[in-house]
């Protein structure tokens, strides 16, 4: 018997792992504490540990532009809505700014949808390059590091690149105004111009609460072998073919559409969250950008991700143990994937679905609604956390200047 054929039949008639909620653990339900210092660092308690001024900017820069489209709510940029919420109630917000550590802009430059969901990014640098300029202008804070002791969350698919397509972004380049500041966002990739050094990554917004509701019986078995919902071409946008996802999810097609152990599709099932609990491998290929939402809804339900993007920089990795719960793969072997997968050992298949099972994991790739220790937005402040106290040098001599506020491109420079 094929190694494959004896690697299915095990799991799919001895695992009957049930997927884990993150809200809540059946004690019957094997799990494994991470160890290390990643899950010392993954339990961390920010609080107590920095002070962050929010600063309060007029409405047409965050709740006027909510209020136009409410959509952006369960989009998956919607981090940027959250976080602002968060810090306006969390223990770790001052009203003093004398005593902050950090200062927080909040801006939602993603809230710009087309009618079909998709976030415009066009007038986000000028919306940014607005926010700075008032801040500069009304505080003092801004002026004295030039934004070295600020944040922004910036989720777009490249960052404070502001544009969706990569080769666009990289001839943007992240914005001048954020070259100092600490950028939190969904984007990261090794050695792009579009990830400076000291960023935080972070997952992108999956909504809790609907996952929760697809959630199905525990020990259901885990009979799918490899899992997949989504584009494999991008036709209206690389009619050519090759340029989208690098031609990896081709590759996923043309390769695997008629394997009996993957169940691939372009279509989108009213049934996609009880699927991914009943896989055990579930792929999380490259699109336009590396990362996509497959990566929380794979933690979430407990489907072990395959991770298809070649130098992801993952979210809080010095948190979540990824080499350990996932399985890389490299774009150039997508075509040996069926061998890459049945030739996992049965043990590393169980140990990486007891880790997964651990709800401090899952706790951490979500924001949610009321925040809860543990989560995403506990783990953002741990980032900024670790980066204290800040160096003398971001402090600025009285009159100097770092920044070129007119450098990029000259529609960036009109006012919003």
């Amino acid at each position: 018997m094929k190694l494959w054929s004896w690697v299915l039949i095990f799991i799919v008639c001895n695992l009957t792992f049930s997927t884990i909620s993150a809200f809540r653990l059946s004690r019957s339900q094997p799990t494994e504490r991470i160890s290390g210092s990643a899950g010392d660092v993954l339990e961390d308690d920010p609080v107590g540990r920095l002070k962050v001024f929010v600063y309060e900017l007029p409405s047409k820069y965050n709740k006027k532009i909510l209020q136009k489209d409410p959509r952006c709510l369960n989009h998956m940029f919607a981090a940027e809505i959250y976080m602002q919420r968060f810090l306006l109630s969390s223990p770790v917000r001052t009203l003093n700014p004398e005593e902050a550590d950090w200062f927080y802009v909040p801006v939602y430059t993603t809230c710009d949808l087309t009618p079909n969901g998709l976030p415009l990014p066009f007038k986000s640098p000028r919306m940014m390059r607005s926010a700075i300029q008032l801040i500069a202008s009304n505080w003092p804070y801004w002026n004295r590091t030039e934004g070295a002791d600020h944040f922004f969350v910036v989720p777009h698919d490249f960052g404070a690149c502001f544009h969706y397509q990569e080769e666009k972004a990289i001839g943007r380049g992240i914005l001048t105004l954020l070259q100092r500041a600490t950028l939190v966002q969904t984007f990261g990739q090794r050695n792009h111009v579009c990830l400076k050094e000291g960023s935080i990554t972070v997952p992108p917004y999956a909504p809790p609460q609907k996952m929760q509701s697809h959630l199905i019986p525990e020990k259901t078995p885990r009979s799918i072998f490899v899992y997949f919902r989504g584009l494999f071409y991008d036709v209206g946008n690389d009619p050519e073919g090759g340029y989208y996802a690098r031609g990896a999810r081709a590759a996923v097609w043309e390769n695997f559409k008629d394997n009996p152990l993957f169940d691939i599709s372009t279509e989108h099932p009213t049934t996609y969250y009880e699927d991914m609990q009943r896989a055990i491998f579930c792929l999380c290929p490259l699109g336009w950008a590396p990362w996509s939402p497959r990566l929380v809804e794979a933690v979430i339900f407990g489907c072990i991700p395959v991770i298809i993007a070649d130098d992801i920089v993952l979210p809080f990795a010095d948190a979540i143990p990824w080499e350990e719960i996932g399985v890389f793969v490299d774009e150039k072997d997508v075509p040996y994937l069926d061998t890459i997968l049945t030739s996992i050992p049965p043990e590393v298949i169980l140990r990486k679905q007891r880790l997964l099972a651990n709800p401090s994991m899952k706790q951490a790739m979500l924001f949610p609604q009321p925040a809860q220790p543990g989560d995403a937005f506990h783990q953002v402040l741990n980032g900024l956390a670790r980066k204290l106290p800040h160096e003398k040098s971001v402090y600025l001599r009285p009159g100097e200047k770092l920044l070129n506020w007119t450098a990029g491109p000259v529609a960036d420079l009109k006012p919003w």
